[in-house]
């Protein structure tokens, strides 16, 4: 049986920035708290926590004064910063440098859109991103919460397109998806509207859909290891799947079905840019044991 790990998956350059900054200062000996899990990854946090990384969520870390915090590389709005100010908090900025850049875009075309142009014409800024997600709040907040969210292609549908429209996506987002968006937008614009989109996407995520789906393609079983909670994580699973039915997303090793195993002779192992490498060899090590295991009891009978 071949057992292959993707070389291409595993974290990506703002994921493994912010935890080399939360194991460095865990190292140091200092108590430190993160503003949401660091990682959408469950395995990842308990092993983060159990070196003394504290998680916390916003009301908490309202009240919390005289403290160090981390922010992941999610990045946070204009007020998380603001109470820090105010609470003495001191803050461990790991935003990632294609969320704090996108950021800054929005900002700027905010506060140069903001209200009607010069025919009295008003202006949206709309995000293409996942409703509630840590980045998308980081993003809306540059606009004082005005932005407009559409998380699917139809979702476009109750956009003004009588409007300005200033398109622009989260990081993480499918890139053929913001491409049909764009197309819908523009087919429908009302006369003397502008329409504007910048392709926002990362392109260490966007990189990894025709690799990955090579990948998916040369294997008979494909696990595709993840946390439920990765918008990443999920683009790139149905990518998988789309590829390759024979496609299982798993969290971990424990989730591995020995029944999947059966009648296969090549697996893959893959997983997105919030799956930590250790994970994966880990389920390798699991369906190793499990095909050692299987021969032990059929050479036994």
């Amino acid at each position: 049986m071949i057992i292959e790990i993707d070389k291409g998956s595993g974290f990506c350059f703002g994921v493994t920035t912010a935890i080399e900054k939360a194991e460095e200062t865990l190292r140091s000996g200092r108590q430190l708290s993160c503003l949401g899990d660091i990682v959408h990854n469950g395995m990842e946090c308990a092993r983060l926590n159990s070196m003394g990384l504290v998680t916390i969520e916003h009301e908490e870390f309202s009240r919390l004064h005289d403290a160090t915090v981390l922010l992941r590389a999610h990045g946070e709005p204009p007020s998380t910063y603001a109470t820090a100010q105010s609470n003495n908090i001191t803050l461990i900025d790991a935003t990632c440098p294609v969320v704090l850049a996108l950021q800054k875009r929005i900002k700027k075309m905010y506060e140069s859109t903001r209200g009607t142009d010069s025919d009295g014409r008003l202006s949206d800024i709309v995000i293409f991103g996942k409703n509630g997600h840590a980045e998308v709040l980081g993003l809306v907040g540059q606009t004082e919460g005005n932005a407009i969210v559409i998380e699917h292609l139809e979702d476009v549908r109750k956009l003004d397109f009588s409007h300005n429209i200033y398109l622009y996506s989260q990081t993480t987002k499918s890139l053929s998806e913001f491409h049909q968006i764009i197309e819908y937008c523009r087919d429908h614009m009302e006369k003397g509207a502008t329409f504007e989109s910048f392709d926002t996407i990362c392109r260490s995520v966007a990189n990894r859909m025709p690799s990955i789906c090579e990948f998916a393609r040369k294997h008979e079983l494909v696990l595709f290891v993840c946390g439920r909670k990765s918008s990443n994580g999920k683009v790139l699973y149905n990518a998988c799947r789309e590829h390759n039915p024979n496609t299982h997303l798993i969290e971990g090793p424990d989730e591995i079905d020995v029944a999947w195993l059966q009648g296969i002779d090549s697996i893959g192992i893959c997983g997105a840019t919030s799956t930590p490498k250790w994970l994966m060899e880990q389920c390798r090590e699991k369906v190793e044991g499990m095909k050692d295991e299987g021969r032990r009891m059929k050479d036994e009978g």
